[in-house]
């Protein structure tokens, strides 16, 4: 499912959840619905909410974002853990897959790459260490002994040297 906009004035925006930007900041939280993160943030004097998809795989959500300047700047649901992925001299990148494994077993959650729009991908963990792996394209990252913690979001960035899909970028062989 493709992000929607939907934009309504700022009234009809304090009657549907109290969403507010008067500040000028873009304010994220989970929509009524559960299905998605309504971000709301100024345009030209009217308050605009972009739709994020809110996925779950068992009791656990999560979420893509980071496209654009407002979504950089928003303030977001406190998710447990925040993933940033850059790749070669881009500052951003988006279409990766990620498996999360609990370190004392237990269900994989597995992340499709189709579902990754955006460079951050905000994940809803229970607290514990996890193992993470994220591919892009041909290329894999892993990370082990992730320590998740109660009340604070933990952010880790994976980088790849170089975005090998991209014409021009490939590196000479």
């Amino acid at each position: 499912m493709k992000r929607g906009v939907i934009s309504m004035i700022g009234l009809s925006v304090v009657f549907m959840g109290g969403m507010s930007s008067a500040d000028g900041g873009a304010v994220a939280r989970i929509g009524a619905s559960s299905e998605f993160v309504e971000l709301s943030h100024q345009i030209e004097g009217h308050t605009t909410v972009d739709l994020l998809p809110l996925h779950r795989v068992g009791d656990v959500r999560y979420f893509s974002a980071g496209i654009g300047l407002e979504e950089r700047a928003a303030q977001y649901p406190p998710f447990s853990l925040k993933l940033v992925f850059t790749a070669g001299g881009k500052p951003f990148l988006s279409g990766v897959s990620v498996t999360i494994q609990p370190v004392k077993g237990g269900a994989a959650v597995t992340i499709p790459q189709e579902q990754v729009e955006g460079p951050w991908l905000f994940v809803d963990l229970a607290p514990g260490v996890y193992h993470v792996t994220a591919i892009h394209r041909d290329r894999k990252q892993g990370l082990t002994g992730i320590a998740v913690e109660a009340g604070k979001q933990k952010t880790i960035h994976l980088r790849w040297s170089e975005d090998r899909g991209l014409a021009g970028v490939l590196p000479a062989e």
